[in-house]
């Protein structure tokens, strides 16, 4: 990994900051599929995935109930076991996350707000190079946590292992399908794949251009971009930190790693032990050669500012740099918070922000999956007591008809 300071170091940060998730030259290609599974149905929506999916030509769409139990009882003991344990993690941590409705009474007026799930939701699960069964975990069990009543799961040619997770959590719609047509197919529904009212998820550039395509017709969770890694550190375990570079690395060839500290030491022990680690891996070695980077910042103030300027999807810190993180998807905390916890089994959501979206929102939680409702009910003293302040503000606007609505209502109180 290349080792920056000073000048260089402040423009990668620059650089970096202003990272976007770009697929223009994409879109031309997502919008003809996505238009053709609009138009077409399940006839646009099969070329497509004999095409890309690997459906053969009397293969359904959808995978039964038969094939998921199946799947399910094939698993190897060791597997069925640890999917349980990461999905209770995981549920109780979205338990602990939710929203409650409620109510409050001041003078007379009633106010409150109402919890209500989205109606039905679609999962997207990331089935190519790396079959990710644990997003599988990650995306329905927040919308069953939220109350969502009709999930439904698509990936392309799933596995045995994720077809297993999804009928260990119940899942009773799972449709063999991929890419763009996917979420054509979730977002505008098919003669089989009934739309949605949400898609959330990972994917790649054309499963991200589609979610983006089809976000005013359906709402998404986010655009997200290649697997990104911040670690800050001034005194580490250099074998700890250079082991999650390059975990995170061998998601994507396009993700990005970076080390940020104010140890030149430290640096170099974590370049060579990168070296070390990263040898055999072929995919975290072309993202670590493209896009890895050790920073080494004048100050540890200045090394917090970096960090929050690039607004990470993954940032490891020591507890005391914890309360100066303003921007991450996720925060790790300590030598023995390794982000690969986080990917898999320690509770917290493994589908984040990235390309900078955490200076705006955080991972997905059932707080995504739900609508909040606000109520309100006023008695006639309650409307009285605001009537001048209503008056006041309609006659303002010019908007007459509005201070008329209070003024009769106050005249039969």
């Amino acid at each position: 990994m290349r080792i920056l300071s000073g000048g260089e170091a402040l423009a990668a940060v620059e650089r970096l900051a202003a990272r976007g998730t770009e697929f223009g030259e994409l879109e031309p290609q997502v919008e003809k599929i996505v238009n053709d599974v609009r138009r077409d149905g399940d006839r646009a929506l099969r070329r497509y995935a004999q095409q890309w999916d690997g459906l053969g030509a009397r293969q359904g769409f959808e995978v039964s109930s038969k094939e998921l139990s199946a799947a399910w009882k094939s698993l190897a003991p060791s597997l069925a076991k640890s999917l349980r344990e990461a999905a209770s993690n995981i549920r109780t941590f979205c338990e602990w996350q939710k929203l409650n409705s409620w109510n409050r009474s001041r003078r007379g007026i009633l106010l409150g707000q109402l919890v209500r799930p989205i109606g039905s939701v679609g999962c997207y699960v990331p089935g190519g190079r790396y079959p990710l069964l644990s997003t599988v975990l990650m995306t329905v069990i927040p919308a069953q946590v939220a109350g969502v009543k009709n999930i439904r799961v698509v990936s392309p040619k799933p596995s045995l292992e994720m077809l297993g997770a999804a009928r260990m959590l119940g899942v009773s719609e799972f449709y063999r399908v991929g890419g763009a047509q996917a979420i054509a197919a979730l977002a505008y529904g098919t003669e089989t794949i009934p739309r949605v009212d949400k898609i959330v998820g990972p994917g790649n550039a054309y499963v991200t251009v589609a979610k983006k395509l089809v976000a005013f017709d359906c709402a998404i969770d986010f655009l997200a971009g290649p697997t990104e890694a911040v670690i800050l550190s001034d005194s580490g375990n250099p074998d700890f930190v250079a082991a999650d570079l390059v975990a995170q690395a061998e998601h994507d060839a396009d993700a990005l790693s970076i080390f940020i500290t104010t140890s030149r030491k430290l640096a170099q022990e974590v370049a060579g032990s990168v070296s070390r680690l990263v040898t055999g891996n072929q995919t975290a070695e072309e993202s670590l050669k493209a896009r890895g980077v050790i920073l080494v910042a004048a100050s540890r103030t200045e090394a917090r500012d970096w960090a929050n300027r690039l607004a990470p999807e993954h940032i490891t810190v020591s507890q005391q740099d914890l309360p100066h993180i303003q921007n991450a998807g996720s925060i790790f905390v300590g030598d023995y918070s390794s982000q690969a916890a986080g990917d898999y089994a320690s509770g917290p959501n493994h589908v984040l922000p990235t390309a900078g979206q955490a200076r705006f929102r955080g991972g997905l939680s059932p707080l995504d999956f739900v609508k909040v409702i606000t109520v309100q009910q006023l008695s006639a003293a309650g409307l009285k007591s605001i009537a001048p302040t209503i008056e006041c503000l309609a006659a303002a606007e010019g908007l007459p008809a509005h201070g008329k609505t209070i003024r009769v209502r106050c005249e039969h109180a």
